[in-house]
This record gives C-alpha cells, structure tokens and sequence, in this order.
C-alpha cells in the first residue's frame, strides 16, 4: 500500500455519502424558502415564532453540542485528563442560567416582537450607546464562535486523513454549504438541518461511548495506564483547579446562556410551555454528550501518546482513523460519526452566522444608516453579510493557531459582560441603562486588562469572570443607591 493510500482512510464510497450528506442541507434549505412566509425579519430570522418543541429541543441541542464538544473537550481531557469531567457540570449550568431568564424574556418577546436580543436592551433600557456596545460584543463573540467552529471541521478532515488533506480545505468547502442553505431558508432552513444535524450528533455520540474505550482496553484500563504513565490526570485537583472549576460554571452559566443565537431561538419558539418542556429534556444531554467526549479523550492519551500540543485538537479524529483500520464495520461506523461530527459543526457555525446577520443589519445597518428601510430589505441586506462575514471568517481560520479551548474562553470573557442586561434587567426594575453601561465597561476593562497583563486566570477563576463580578457590582451598587443620588450621578 503506498504512502498516500494508508493516509487517505475514506475511500470513494464513504466520500459520496459525506458528500450527499453535505448537498442535503442544501436542499433542505431550498425546502424552507419554499415554505416561507414572505420576506419579512421575523419569518427569516424567527422562523415566524413557530417552533415546536422537537424542532426547538434539537436545534437547541445541536447548536449547544458543537465542534467544541466533540474536538475541543476531547482536546483538553487528552492534555489534562479525568479533571475535565467538571465539564458536565458547566453544561448543566447553562440549562440553568437558561430557567433563570428565558420564560420571561421569551414572554416579552412576543408581545413586543422582538427579533434580535439588541431590541430586547433597546426596549427595556432605552441607551443607544449600551445597545450599541452590547450588540458589538456580541457580534463578537459570535465572529469568534463561528471562527472555531471552522477551525475544527479543518483539524477534523487533516486528522482523518493524517494531513493528506489540508485543514483549509475542509473550512473552504464546510463554509460555502453552510452560508448556501442559511441564505436560502433563514432560520426555518438552519432549524430543519438542526433537526437531522442533531439526530446524527446524538447517534454519534452514543457510538463513541462503545467504541472508543476498548481501543485501549476498556474505561478501567485506561485509568489504570494513565495512573502509572501521567497519574496527575487521574489525580484529584489541586484547591486552584477547583477554582478553576467554579470559574468555568461562571462562564458557561451566564456565558453560553446569552448566546444571542440561543436568545433568538427562545424568541422563535411557539410557546412558553413548549420553551420549558425543550429545557428539560436538555438537562439529560450532558451525559451523551460532555462526559463521551471526556472518556474519548482520556482514551486517546493512552491509545496516541504522542501526539504534540498543537495536535490535541485533532485527537477524535486520529481515534477515528485507527477504528476505521479494524473492520468493514468500524469503517462505516466512522463514516457516521464524522458526518456527525460535521453535522455538530455546521448546526453551531450556521446558528452563529444567522443571528451576527441579523444584528448587522436590524441593530446596526438600519439604526445607523438606513432607518427607512423596509423589511425586504432589510433581509436581502442580511443576506449579503452572511456571506462577507463567513469570507472573512475562513480566511481568519486558516491563520489562527489558537486551540479550540482558548478560542472559546475569549469569546466568554466578553460575551458575559452582557449578562447582567438579561439576569438583572428582568427582574429589577430599578436597574438604569447607565448603570448596566458603566458596569458593563468597567467588567470589560478588568477582564481584558488582566488577560493582556498576562493573568488569564486569578486564583483559578477566569479574567472575564472576575470582570463580571465587577461588572455585577456596579450594578448592584446603582441599584441600592437613593433615587436622587442616582439622578445626580447620571446628570
């Protein structure tokens, strides 16, 4: 067998199915422009407010379970082991920072026909300057959010095929199908795929949970290998990993809760009741979910010991490549997962793309330079930054170098600044557009300024979190402050 062959694992027959797996979507998009309702903001944004509960459970879940998971959390449990199953509890934590605000920001919504989570800041502060910062921020952390989930459908296709196949291919190719259906259908297309997309996700994992551990003999043999071999990640954690843990509660809680895209499916759900009845059916998805790919990548330290720092990211696939090598079987089995591992990033990556077009053009384009616009408009011109947004985005991709972790805690050290808007401005009426901005800016300066001083982490917990303490001081503090006092300070 010569070089290029034992490195190319997929054969034809596997690549046709991907292949007709990816151009499905397309069609499918094409199906949700078909059944669209017109041409307005809510129909290609919101779906018309019409999901159901199955549609909103697996379009929440596979937007949540994303690249990240399957090659980021393998990633990191390969470096520092059996710790990394506190990434349970931070996946719980978001289901909870959801019940903490989500039916009642998703009852407002509908009776104020809120579209983005910038109109929802507009209507209940009434600040030009803190929608305006808010929805840069988030347009952020989505740009970024997207940019990792490119990063890893490259470390996907160059682990699969032991770089035979450079990673900026797989971008190049993931992203145009990606941007196609979502211009074609808005959110009703990106729902209907999410739908599939998470179908296979779920099936992916459950098949890595019976696969993956006897490569090396089984979950208690790979404990036993890694208590001899590397025992710090079979260790308990030191009392600053610990913080650590806390810190990721933190930033997965108020984070991945405001995702604006999550914030949107909350606005695109048919109900309140069909809202909660998706959320706790959600509460069950870590353990198909985080705690796999933990066991997955704690399994690739003994089964690939060797691969180098910059390789981590790419150990699920490596995985993959050798189960493919032992049988028919386990070749098709792989062929499954890895369209469910396209499916987790392209569900993510398509969710992301759509709400940063909507904040573009409603939050920005039309407050800014168009305010006459009408809403056909307003779609066709959010159309169009879909696809400037993904160029700029896979031409980033195929530069960075940074892992997938650390893409995703930069995204939450700012993204979380927002917090206070949702978890506070539902509840405490006395809460003032100055006093969110001001604590907002001042969270931002802490997070940011210790990260560039070189203090990431603090005692364990993250910059961005202890931003956010500030962050939720201030608020605090211009909330308990006499109404004069606050008038005065404001003046």
């Amino acid at each position: 067998m010569g070089a290029s062959e034992s490195q190319l694992t997929f054969g034809w027959g596997a690549l046709t199915v991907i292949a007709l797996y990816l151009f499905s979507t397309i069609g499918v998009g094409w199906l949700a422009r078909r059944s669209s309702r017109g041409h307005s903001l809510s129909d290609h944004y919101l779906a018309g407010r019409s999901l159901g509960f199955l549609a909103l459970f697996l379009t929440l879940y596979s937007t949540q379970y994303s690249g990240n998971t399957l090659f980021g959390y393998t990633g990191i449990s390969y470096r520092i082991g059996f710790s990394w199953t506190a990434s349970i509890l931070f996946m719980f934590s978001v289901i909870t920072g959801y019940l903490l605000f989500a039916p009642r920001l998703v009852a407002l919504s509908r009776k104020k026909k809120f579209i983005t989570p910038g109109d929802y800041i507009a209507h209940r502060f009434g600040s030009p300057r803190l929608t305006l910062l808010s929805t840069l921020l988030m347009i952020y952390a989505l740009a970024n959010y997207t940019l990792a989930q490119l990063r890893a459908i490259g470390a996907a296709v160059e682990g699969l095929t032991n770089g035979a196949v450079p990673s900026a291919y797989g971008i190049i190719t993931l992203a145009i199908i990606m941007v196609v259906y979502e211009t074609l259908g808005g959110m009703r297309s990106v729902a209907w795929t999410d739908m599939i997309q998470g179908i296979l996700l779920l099936s992916g994992f459950l098949m890595l949970l019976f696969m993956v551990p006897g490569l090396a003999g089984g979950l208690p043999a790979v404990v036993e290998h890694l208590s001899r071999i590397d025992p710090a990640k079979v260790e308990v954690p030191t009392l600053e990993g610990c913080m650590n843990w806390i810190s990721y509660v933190f930033l997965f809680g108020f984070g991945a809760a405001i995702y604006p895209q999550a914030i949107q499916r909350l606005y695109a759900s048919r109900s309140t009741r069909v809202l909660k009845r998706s959320l706790a059916l959600m509460t069950i998805m870590p353990f198909t979910t985080a705690l796999i790919a933990m066991i997955c990548g704690v399994t690739g330290s003994v089964v690939l010991p060797d691969l180098a720092p910059g390789e981590t990211d790419q150990v699920l696939a490596r995985i993959c490549s050798l189960i493919m090598n032992q049988s028919t079987e386990g070749y098709w089995l792989v062929v499954l997962i890895f369209a469910a591992a396209l499916a987790a990033l392209m569900s993510t990556a398509d969710s992301a793309l759509l709400s940063i077009s909507s904040m573009v053009t409603k939050d920005i384009y039309q407050v800014y330079f168009r305010p006459q616009s009408n809403e056909a408009e307003l779609t066709s011109v959010g159309k169009w930054c879909s696809w400037i947004i993904v160029t700029l985005l896979v031409v980033i991709a195929i530069g960075t170098e940074k892992t997938l972790i650390r893409l995703l805690e930069l995204k939450f050290e700012v993204l979380i600044q927002i917090a206070p808007c949702f978890f506070l401005g539902l509840y405490w009426k006395r809460l003032r557009g100055e006093t969110v901005l001001t604590g907002m800016v001042a969270g931002l300066l802490v997070g940011l300024g210790l990260t560039w001083l070189g203090y990431p982490r603090v005692w364990g917990f993250h910059a961005g979190v202890i931003g956010l303490l500030v962050n939720f001081g201030f608020c605090l503090v211009g909330v308990l402050l006499p109404t004069s006092q606050r008038q005065t300070r404001t003046a």
